[in-house]
């Protein structure tokens, strides 16, 4: 079957938001998806994010869901971050598609750096990720703190 890759439109962001769930679904955090359509429409109209779809039969089976970021160290960054094939297409080279497409991306834009995340446990991408001579840290933690902690935290900080 045919794929082919394309830049997300906002009629494609139900779909996408499918796919962030599947993904969140097999990340073993399915409650975590907070974010609403309303939510990507908006950002989508204000250019937070931009997406690469991939496509079979007009269907859409995968997603580089990326931004442009900064590092002090660096300069200019893209961040991937989420980067799905439905399960069942897993293994098809899909993925190779989007992550070439999402590196093509980096490459245009003049980034000095295409950064992501993966979880420790996730063996299947690590190898993808290896497989392309990724360097895959594991000296850094996530920090973060939600939007409904902000207020409180901010009060103690006083």
């Amino acid at each position: 079957m045919k794929t082919s890759l394309r830049k997300a439109t906002k009629s494609d962001l139900k779909s996408v938001l499918d796919l962030v769930k599947e993904l969140a679904l097999y990340e073993k955090a399915p409650e975590e998806v907070t974010v609403t359509l309303a939510d990507y429409e908006r950002d989508f109209d204000q250019h937070i994010f931009d997406i690469i779809v991939a496509e079979q039969e007009n269907e859409i089976v995968g997603i580089a869901f990326y931004y442009m970021t900064y590092s002090t160290w660096k300069g200019k960054m893209l961040f991937l971050e989420d980067f799905v094939v439905k399960e069942e297409l897993r293994g098809k080279g899909i993925g190779k598609l989007l992550f070439k497409a999402y590196l093509e991306e980096a490459q245009k834009l003049n980034v000095s750096l295409a950064k992501w995340q993966v979880l420790d446990w996730n063996e299947p991408a690590i190898n993808f990720y290896e497989k392309y001579n990724s360097t895959i840290e594991k000296e850094w933690y996530n920090g973060k703190i939600f939007k409904n902690e902000f207020k409180e935290i901010i009060k103690s900080m006083s």
